[in-house]
């Protein structure tokens, strides 16, 4: 259902319009100046703005400049029965989508009303086209193996629906992936989606990160604060490392879970949310839930969908086909042609034990870009990469010992790289 926010300091006017488009079915809510509607724009989205010029504490015109600043998409539509063409040009000038004087012409109100909501529809559209245009590129699950296929499959059978789904994995198998793209294929992608690393955020600001929250509602609280489920409303919250926030935190998200609703820290207002959850852990929740590390209540909330998604190295034939889409990516990013890749230098990349995942394969294709010649071989697998006393891939060859740190490498690298790129532009 629609939603419009009425602006006007009459309360008659406010009444009558709130009638006719509750009639024709919109969801209406009253402003009665423009610092009222400023903060009720704040809190909630709105369709449509219907806005009067001549209003207490803040007017029309001001109000509508600073409504373009805040929710530059939203269309308003200015109204005043007191007001000349000079004033409606203006008016238009400033952003508002039409001028009509009051009192209104209920059909020319309804038809506006309706062009203005054709026209925010085609912006979002537009802007969603792009974001998948932008993302096509990245936003891809490589591989063709059995496990990899199962995965696809079951994101287009679920992203359709509203299923809460858990995806599992360890750190650097491509968990955010599956939820970008159970997102982007879902009825919610021309809303945002709202990535969370639980892990990262200190236990006592989770709850502020989640939910917002008000002005001085604990030190350091300078000014009001919008939570993450307020950004993703209409969209999708994806919640990583879940297993690792505080049982607090949990019964709050259970919840916003169960009510749709949340409420900022300090604040004792409800605010409606509608956000589909996403979560993902690299931790087993049932043992978790065992120890009493996690509700048992929200897993089954958010364990509607479980997937899984396994580590590299039960998925090695994969590897040949992530080689090749990290060589293209890699070096589209350094703004040179793809590199040959030799078959045994593949073939010697699928021997390794990958501890560190997709993420750790991603990082080894880039070292190789920068340190190998015109073709990337056997030999500069061997040379370039060591796996490391625990199995994995950590180091490289006895060359690079005599930095200390990791960005000394890196600059290292780079510089090599550069040099690289400056041979191969004077062969061409």
């Amino acid at each position: 259902m629609a939603r419009i926010l009425v602006v006007d300091d009459e309360v008659s006017i406010r009444k009558t319009l709130r009638e006719i488009l509750e009639f024709e079915k919109y969801e209406v809510e009253e402003a009665g100046d423009g610092l009222e509607c400023l903060v009720k724009l704040k809190k909630n989205k709105y369709d449509v703005v219907i806005m009067d010029i001549k209003m207490p504490k803040m007017d029309g015109m001001e109000a509508l400049e600073r409504v373009q600043l805040l929710v530059p998409d939203t269309p308003v539509i200015m109204i005043s029965g007191h007001a000349n063409i000079d004033t409606a040009v203006e008016a238009v000038k400033k952003g508002a989508f039409d001028f009509i004087s009051k009192p209104p012409d209920l059909n020319r109100m309804l038809i506006t009303i309706r062009n203005a909501m054709d026209k925010s529809s085609l912006i979002t559209e537009t802007k969603t086209l792009k974001r998948r245009v932008a993302k096509s590129k990245t936003q891809q699950i490589i591989g063709s193996s059995e496990e990899i296929e199962n995965i696809k499959g079951t994101i287009e059978r679920v992203a359709p629906t509203e299923a809460r789904v858990l995806v599992t994995g360890s750190n650097g198998t491509g968990k955010e992936l599956v939820a970008r793209w159970m997102h982007e294929k879902s009825p919610r992608s021309a809303h945002p989606i709202v990535e969370v690393n639980c892990a990262a955020i200190p236990s006592e600001l989770i709850e502020s990160e989640l939910f917002g929250h008000e002005k001085g509602s604990f030190t350091g609280a300078y000014k009001q604060k919008i939570g993450k489920f307020e950004q993703a409303n209409g969209g999708t919250i994806f919640l990583d490392e879940i297993g690792d926030m505080s049982l607090k935190a949990q019964a709050k998200v259970l919840r916003a879970l169960q009510e749709s609703r949340i409420s900022r820290v300090g604040g004792d207002k409800e605010i409606r949310v509608d956000v589909r959850v996403i979560a993902a852990t690299n931790k087993d929740l049932r043992a978790e839930i065992k120890q009493g590390k996690f509700r048992e209540d929200l897993y089954h909330r958010l364990a509607v969908i479980i997937i899984h998604v396994p580590p590299l190295n039960e998925r090695r034939g994969d590897i040949p086909l992530l080689v090749e889409h990290f060589n293209k990516l890699v070096c589209g990013e350094y703004g040179v042609a793809p590199k040959k890749i030799e078959a045994a230098a593949v073939t010697a990349l699928q021997a390794i034990n990958w501890t560190g995942n997709i993420r750790e394969l991603r990082n080894v294709v880039e070292r190789l870009i920068i340190l190998s010649g015109e073709m990337i071989k056997e030999e500069d697998v061997k040379n370039f990469v060591v796996p490391s006393s625990a199995g994995g891939v950590s180091k490289l060859k006895p060359v690079f010992e005599k930095f200390d740190t990791e960005e000394e490498v890196l600059n290292y690298v780079k510089e090599e790289f550069k040099r690289y790129k400056s041979k191969l532009e004077k062969v061409h």
